[in-house]
């Protein structure tokens, strides 16, 4: 009999999952509440793949032998509840994706740093002449790459709502970049829901693998003293010496492990800030545990771009700099973004709140914001938290409207800087489209 797999979703999980099944000789249905994307419609026709769009035909999907859900789809819905209780196993497309591969992976998570440090790491190794694939929460699904291409390595960027939905899966190198209060709309507003779903990337290791994180993180250590890991630890630190791992001495990172030291200037490194000092220190550990040459390492960290919508210098107009950071989704995010700004900065912010808690940004905004321009639905909470510090405050409702209002405020010298601390659903598709409004906007300025 052939083993039956129903998709819940057709986005780029559900369509990596049903090209992965369909190759492994599953009986596939993939179903989806919204509308599929044409070019994804296009995918499944010409993989000969049942699917359907704008609704659930339930009696196939509780048929399944087990159900791939989609990342959005919370454990709430009423049909996973139906499914589980049922005892169908329903499983994210990474757990899905596992089974069929033996390739290792290096498997990154995080509230903030996590899309970088991925990137940083797929750098090193092209440049260190790794054969690795990127992909998982950006890029290519995991099942897709699994299905279609052939690496010594898989780097992928997890989210917690992938990591939500495994049993088996096992990274050789975990990554814990920080946790701070995010998407707690999914946790039933408890952090504690939410650092637990952070730690499943560490809970199928083995002492043969090894778990890099941020010792300066307080979410991280605490819950390390309740929870203790089989793998082998490396943390990274800017604020103290570590013995098996890296830190900072005189302006140097250091990565020590097992002995074997490799060294770089702060000052030589691409991206700069305290948080990419971090990323850095994460993303030259795994550079270490594949013997990527130091030298090689060096020059790769020097060299390295940055990722679109992440701190992105768009364009200078009458020596005002505008600056992207669309994908700052929570408070966390933006407080980096704010900290990193050296001149007074017009800040562009709002969206679809998710639990946000403000007061950490108060300081750095007294300190560098000279203005606030509102882009959301509903921007209450905002006004009632900046309404006091900031003289000039607007509100807008599109992007357009946002840069324009944003070049009348700026002066010569200041930054002007989107940095939503918020899920963008309200206005745009999702935090890609914000950005590229934005620089588009920009470019029409």
């Amino acid at each position: 009999m052939r083993k039956k797999i129903a998709i819940l979703g057709g986005g780029e999980s559900g369509i990596g999952t049903a090209i992965l099944a369909k190759k492994n000789a599953y009986e596939v249905f993939l179903s989806d509440r919204g509308k599929i994307k044409d070019k994804f419609k296009e995918v499944l026709r010409h993989i000969e793949i049942e699917w359907e769009d704008e609704k659930h035909t339930e009696s196939r999907i509780f048929d399944a032998d087990v159900v791939m859900k989609s990342p959005g789809i919370p454990d709430t819905a009423p049909l996973i509840k139906q499914l589980i209780e049922k005892g169908v196993p329903v499983i994210s497309e990474i757990e899905f994706a596992s089974w069929f591969s033996e390739v290792p992976v290096i498997g990154i998570t995080g509230s903030n740093g996590k899309t970088t440090v991925t990137n940083l790491v797929q750098h090193l190794l092209k440049e260190g002449g790794v054969n690795s694939g990127m992909g998982g929460n950006i890029g290519n699904s995991y099942a897709k790459m699994v299905a279609e291409e052939t690496h010594d390595w898989f780097v992928l960027e997890l989210s917690s709502f992938q990591l939500d939905g495994i049993e088996k899966f096992n990274p050789h190198i975990a990554i814990l970049t920080n946790i701070t209060p995010d998407h707690l709309d999914r946790y039933d507003y408890k952090l504690e829901n939410y650092i637990a779903s952070k730690f499943r990337i560490t809970e199928n290791q083995t002492e043969e693998d090894y778990f890099i994180y941020d010792a300066d993180d307080k979410n991280i250590t605490e819950w390390l003293k309740r929870h203790p890991v089989k793998s082998q630890k490396l943390p990274f630190s800017i604020e103290k010496k570590i013995g098996n791992g890296a830190y900072i001495e005189n302006e140097n990172i250091v990565v020590n492990i097992n002995n074997s030291k490799f060294t770089m200037p702060t000052s030589e490194l691409a991206l700069q800030g305290k948080h990419n000092t971090k990323n850095a220190m994460a993303a030259s550990m795994v550079s270490q545990l594949l013997r990527i040459r130091k030298q090689t390492i060096r020059e790769s960290m020097a060299s390295f771009q940055g990722v679109e919508h992440r701190l992105e210098k768009v364009l200078k107009i009458n020596n005002v700099l505008y600056i992207n950071d669309s994908k700052a989704t929570n408070v966390n995010a933006t407080f980096y973004a704010l900290e990193s700004m050296e001149s007074e900065t017009v800040w562009i912010l709002g969206g679809v709140d998710k639990g946000n808690v403000y007061d950490d940004l108060l300081p750095l905004v007294n300190e560098k914001v000279k203005a606030i321009i509102c882009l959301g639905v509903d921007n209450e909470k905002i006004k009632a938290s900046f309404g006091n510090i900031v003289e000039t405050m607007v509100e807008t409702t599109s992007m357009n409207e946002a840069v324009q209002m944003a070049y009348r405020l700026a002066d010569k010298g200041d930054n002007v800087l989107l940095s939503p601390a918020c899920a963008s659903f309200d206005l745009f598709e999702n935090y890609e489209d914000r950005g590229r409004q934005f620089k588009e906007a920009v470019r029409n300025l």
